[in-house]
């Protein structure tokens, strides 16, 4: 009972602190580290991110960081997406999730966008010629979720950001907490809240805000250095909830359902359907989502690039002597003008 008391209370404090982070039509578009927001894990982003109850294993340290407590053993993945379809900048992603108790579970993961090589331009060689750079994202997350009893699970995942051109930088930190509440005889019902982005505001440091000048009177050179504005992290609340339609041992639907509260964008309803059916030694999921947004359907006054549908599929296979599950997985964005987002993967669970 104090345990359940515990969470009520830390809920609690979450649904107040949404307050701060409502969305604010005068913020749209005014954060940073926006990489953030991208899911990078395509069985998750295939139902619209709505799985912040149902979402499982090392998928869930963006969706709710409570789901990682669902890890069986160890589960491996690897994905690359295409951000921003025509515009071909990839994502990479990889992670490893691994229980370590009966109740734990650890999982580290790395997301990294590399935007090509681009010339490096002077006010005296604007054509340039005189080497490229090539501008980085880069996320690393450390998570932990533990579960309480056979119903309240929670979670917490420290996010170090970094971003770079060729003479600019800037570093973060962030942290997600989550918690996941499970009831019903089939423990079919689902909750879960998630806060995401919490952190200290960045600010981009190097030689490039650094300028030479030549003092007239003395004909010394003196180096003047300016401060850059900082800015903050889109810190959002995840409130969701699933339910599980086991029609038989083989086929299950589970239906999501959540609401974003975005700090720095319009606030999000959304929704997915993850239809599931189980062989002997095979498993195969379609899964669909919608995103629904202020103006999300109109071109000339949406402020996101991606219009809201979403689609997905996977198939996994028992495979070798240790029955280890091998599973390739997809999912699609639609981006108006920038096409197709595509997102490819392959997921590796050890028993």
């Amino acid at each position: 009972m104090k345990k359940l008391l515990k969470y009520t209370v830390l809920a609690g404090v979450v649904l107040s602190y949404s307050s701060a982070i409502a969305g604010n039509e005068d913020r749209v578009g005014s954060a940073g580290a926006t990489q953030l927001l991208i899911n990078p894990w395509a069985r998750s982003l295939a139902i619209g991110d709505a799985g912040v109850a149902s979402t499982r294993g090392l998928e869930a340290t963006f969706t709710n960081i409570a789901g990682l407590a669902f890890t069986e053993k160890t589960q491996i993945k690897f994905n690359y997406t295409n951000w921003l379809g025509n515009a071909g900048i990839p994502l990479n992603s990889a992670g490893l999730a691994q229980r370590v108790s009966e109740s734990s579970v650890i999982a580290v993961s790395i997301q990294s966008m590399n935007f090509g090589d681009i010339q490096i331009t002077t006010t005296d060689l604007p054509e340039g010629g005189i080497g490229v750079f090539s501008p980085r994202l880069n996320v690393f997350n450390v998570g932990y979720a533990k579960s309480f009893s056979s119903s309240i699970y929670g979670g917490i995942n420290f996010k170090v950001m970094s971003e770079s051109i060729s003479n600019l930088k800037a570093n973060g930190i962030a942290f997600d907490a989550g918690i996941r509440y499970v009831t019903g005889e089939q423990e079919q019902i689902k909750f879960g809240i998630a806060l995401k982005n919490v952190g200290p505001v960045m600010r981009y440091r190097g030689d490039g805000l650094s300028q030479e000048v030549t003092n007239i009177s003395t004909g010394g050179i003196s180096t003047l250095e300016q401060r850059s504005a900082t800015f903050e992290l889109p810190s959002l609340l995840n409130i969701g909830g699933s339910y599980d339609f086991n029609f038989n041992e083989a086929n299950k639907l589970i239906v999501n359902a959540s609401f974003t509260a975005n700090s720095f964008q319009r606030d999000q309803f959304r929704f997915g359907l993850d239809y599931g059916m189980t062989m002997e030694k095979a498993a195969f999921n379609v899964r669909c989502g919608y995103v629904a947004e202020r103006y999300i359907l109109s071109a000339e006054n949406r402020s996101n690039a991606l219009t809201g549908f979403v689609a997905g599929f996977s198939a996994d296979a028992l495979v070798g002597k240790n029955k280890t599950a091998l599973g390739i997985e997809y999912a699609m964005r639609l981006a108006g003008q920038f096409g197709v987002i595509h997102t490819f993967g392959t997921t590796i669970s050890l028993k």
